[in-house]
């Protein structure tokens, strides 16, 4: 079984609500409520990729872009493809 997966994402903050839309240039598109305001964004994209993947929300972290739309998530305890299915589903 992997230890992580590395997921590209790009995301949309202060959407109406929390969602995936697609896929652009091989990033899963996702739109938050949240603010792009002290990290807040940023916790609802984990909080919210680790519901929809079914893992704790301690086992998904942005690894890259912290401040930036273009984000690179690791999922601790699933494979890259596993994680995009899940999201694209």
């Amino acid at each position: 079984m992997p230890d992580h997966a590395l997921i590209a994402v790009r995301v949309q903050p202060r959407a109406k609500r929390t969602e995936v839309a697609g896929e652009r240039d091989g990033a899963v598109v996702i739109r938050v409520n949240a603010p792009p305001v002290d990290g807040k964004a940023n916790d609802a994209l984990c909080r919210f990729v680790a519901k929809a993947v079914g893992v704790p929300r301690g086992a998904v972290t942005v690894a890259r872009g912290e401040s930036g739309r273009d984000k690179l998530l690791r999922v601790e305890g699933l494979d890259a493809e596993a994680v995009r299915a899940a999201l694209l589903a």
